[in-house]
């Protein structure tokens, strides 16, 4: 009676955290609100499959995910943050390359959260890739190109099927930072093939970018296409992304690191970081380039709540600021 008096005080001094945390079943998939698939339905061979799953922080203490893992090659996965505070919500992104598979294909996804409390959520997603549309290269990525700047990619979309298949309209965004033109290719077989020069406009705000465009057939299989068309216009003067850094909890004597990217329309070289301390450090690139990575490390030796303001300055005396975030934990 006493060892069960015992196990019950126990119990009820965990909380109710802890017993929504420890119950059987993978109490992960709750993160993802009820959608752990999707479907991407017929595509394309080539393209490039993008899909965002939203995931929230229902509990009471924060959620990092230690391991994500595909059953495809095919698969890649990328969370928009590492730990998830409770209530807090992110993303993860993932992209499916309808390159490398033919056919009806299904992805499992096992995106695994811990470490007080481990559970490991499944995700689905699946495609069917067309053989006889074949979109080359599956999308357009302009990478970062600078502000003012025009700059011209294409994509070749090829139907190799002996019936009258035709691209009936092009829906893109109006707010697109580029223009669209299309020009049939000519028949190399029994098919027939588009063109799409996408074009930035000079006048572009500065910022990444990642639109849609919707192609429309007259394939009662497949009436709708799409691909995407994304990069990154860099500003005139000095840019940091992030602009804040919440590095969450970090356990003293533990180190924490997080990148962060510098970005400017000329090349630079990074002089100095001010407002470091306290654990707090940086590697400065010493390189030049328009774009720099800076990693920064955080190894409390004390408990305690960390913000400072960072003061990137560099040779040519631009600076821009950053400011980082922590909590030590004994």
């Amino acid at each position: 009676m006493i060892m069960r008096t015992a196990l019950f005080t126990l119990a009820f001094l965990l909380g109710s955290t802890s017993a929504a945390l420890a119950q059987t079943g993978a109490w992960a998939d709750k993160l993802f609100g009820g959608t752990t698939s999707h479907d991407f339905g017929v595509v394309p061979r080539g393209a490039q499959l993008k899909f965002s799953f939203k995931m929230t922080n229902i509990y009471k203490v924060p959620l990092t995910i230690t391991d994500i893992r595909s059953t495809c090659g095919c698969m890649t996965t990328k969370p928009s943050v590492k730990t998830l505070r409770p209530q807090e919500s992110a993303t993860l992104d993932i992209n499916m390359d309808a390159a490398r598979f033919n056919g009806q294909k299904t992805v499992k996804i096992f995106v695994t959260v811990g470490p007080e409390y481990v559970s490991t959520a499944t995700l689905t997603a699946s495609a069917n890739a067309r053989q006889d549309v074949v979109f080359n290269p599956g999308e357009i990525d302009f990478g970062s190109v600078a502000a003012g700047k025009t700059n011209t990619k294409q994509i070749d979309v090829e139907y190799a099927g002996n019936h009258d298949w035709r691209v009936v309209e092009i829906v893109k965004n109006g707010a697109a930072p580029f223009d669209l033109k299309v020009e049939e290719l000519p028949v190399k077989f029994r098919g027939r093939g588009y063109r799409l020069v996408a074009t930035l406009k000079a006048d572009a705000a500065a910022g990444p970018f990642k639109q849609e465009v919707i192609l429309k057939t007259n394939d009662q299989e497949t009436p709708v296409l799409s691909f995407f068309v994304q990069g990154n216009i860099q500003g005139g003067g000095l840019a940091v992304t992030p602009k804040a850094v919440n590095l969450g909890d970090v356990k003293v004597g533990a180190t924490e690191t997080k990148k962060i990217v510098v970005r400017s329309g000329q090349d630079f070289q990074i002089a100095s970081i001010g407002g470091l301390g306290n654990g707090l450090t940086a590697t400065i690139p010493n390189r030049t380039a328009a774009t720099q990575i800076v990693e920064l490390r955080y190894a409390p030796t004390q408990a305690g709540p960390l913000r400072q303001e960072l003061v990137i300055r560099t040779e040519q005396n631009e600076t821009v600021t950053v400011v980082v975030e922590a909590n030590a934990v004994p």
